[in-house]
């Protein structure tokens, strides 16, 4: 796909992602739904509400009516889809850098919309084949309120409470200024949890830190952790799909390790789960000790969301499903990544012991994550070239699902071209330390030569 990446289209505001380029990807979508309704949602980035106007024109230019939901999680927004049975525009870049913006697509089931149905908005799209309504059946707006009340009691619903209640759990919460700063310090008290915040404006600049819940970023939270003496540590990226978490010590817990400590929870012999093709061995390890199946996509949501489909419709149980890198699925309670809900089902273990136990049977493995930004087609192609020589000539397993990942069966290394940044990522994993950064290092010299040669 041209326009839709792994996790819908992203850019930088105002310069790759325009406010007319957000109406043609409205006027496709609404061309493609052919409904009556339609909602729009956004975070909370500094350019949301520029781009969701134009969202909103798009749409009703098409003939919809429009419901404008505000700042909402973008599962918040899904829940909304799924209750209303509308389809929603959801203006977020996730966990971008805060210039970022782009545009998610979720159907009237609460789903993100599945490749094939991208596929086809994207050709409507660069065909310019847009449904045009006459000038007096143009969609009308309307503002709709309560949107997040109604998510956060969607997620009491869902959750086993009491224990959670029981267990008088401190939480320590980085929203990181994002939308789940509207919700997800309202729901973790109404679990009966203690939550002191950091970062817990809502604001599109994201003073305090960057949206992406990564350790380089979660200084503050570790720190409040300390502080608070608190039992666990939540940080969300920008949309709030997504959780990670920090011990009762402080200490930042790999997203592989919570993902693999859920799991083991969740599946029975005979259940899939699904991640993508960056998995770490440590869910490879709880497949295996259970009896479950494994199945690889490429990264990013959409990709495992539409295998998530196919295997429930073979008849297949997928209880739990996701990336390390926090956002995870729970499809029986919604096909959507939760980080409020993600949150939730850890605490649940939480209730029982501490997080540093929890996630000890998990330890033991090093992950070592870098990046190689490009300015232009010909360094991206450069260095994906030189990882395909590079795989090419390495003594070791090849998968070519998403980029080059060699498996060496003591360790790993992938690399892939982003799907929502210019950046080809390189990953790596090793129960040694030094092994997994020699292996991102020459990785990431091999990518570095191509593109100063490009």
């Amino acid at each position: 796909m041209q326009v839709f990446g792994s996790s819908g289209t992203r850019g930088v505001a105002n310069e790759e992602l325009t406010p007319a380029f957000v109406l043609r990807v409205a006027k496709a979508a609404g061309t493609a739904w052919g409904v009556d309704r339609v909602a729009v949602a956004r975070d909370t980035r500094h350019t949301g509400r520029m781009l969701a106007d134009a969202a909103a024109s798009g749409l009703a230019s098409t003939g919809m009516a429009i419901d404008r939901l505000g700042i909402v999680p973008t599962p918040g927004a899904q829940a909304y889809a799924e209750r209303e049975g509308v389809p929603v525009m959801v203006i977020t870049a996730s966990h971008n850098p805060p210039q970022y913006n782009g545009v998610k697509l979720v159907g009237s089931d609460g789903v993100e919309l599945a490749v094939s149905d991208l596929e086809s908005i994207e050709e409507t799209l660069l065909a310019e084949s847009f449904a045009v309504a006459p000038w007096d059946e143009t969609g009308q707006v309307r503002e709709v309120d309560g949107v997040t009340n109604e998510y956060v009691a969607d997620l009491l619903a869902a959750v086993d409470r009491e224990p959670i209640a029981d267990a008088d759990l401190t939480v320590a919460l980085d929203p990181g200024h994002g939308a789940g700063a509207l919700t997800s310090p309202q729901f973790f008290r109404e679990l009966g949890c203690r939550v002191v915040t950091v970062n817990g404006q809502p604001d599109g600049h994201f003073p305090g830190r960057n949206p992406e819940p990564v350790p380089d970023n979660l200084g503050d939270l570790g720190r409040l952790v300390r502080a608070t003496d608190a039992d666990v540590g939540i940080a969300h990226d920008g949309d709030a799909d997504r959780a990670i978490f920090f011990d009762e010590d402080g200490e930042y817990v790999e997203g592989d390790a919570t993902l693999a400590a859920l799991a083991a929870a969740e599946l029975e012999p005979g259940d899939t789960t699904v991640s993508a093709v960056n998995v770490s061995q440590r869910l490879v390890d709880v497949v295996n000790e259970i009896g479950a199946d494994l199945e690889l996509t490429p990264i990013g949501s959409t990709n495992i969301i539409t295998r998530i489909e196919e295997l429930e419709t073979k008849g297949n149980r997928v209880p739990i499903a996701g990336e390390g890198n926090g956002g995870i699925f729970f499809p029986g309670y919604r096909l959507a990544r939760d980080g409020a809900f993600t949150a939730a089902r850890f605490l649940r273990l939480v209730a029982d012991r501490p997080v540093s136990e929890i996630v000890a049977p998990y330890d033991g493995y090093a992950n070592v994550r870098r990046n190689v930004a490009y300015e232009s087609t010909a360094e991206r192609d450069a260095m994906l070239d030189a990882a395909a020589n590079h795989a090419q000539a390495a003594d070791a397993e090849l998968n070519t699902r998403d980029g080059y990942r060699l498996d060496f069966g003591d360790a790993w290394v992938l690399a892939r071209p982003s799907g929502t940044e210019p950046l080809v990522r390189v990953y790596a994993e090793a129960r040694d330390e030094e092994r997994a950064i020699d292996l991102a290092a020459d990785m990431h010299e091999t990518l570095m030569d191509a593109k100063d040669d490009a």
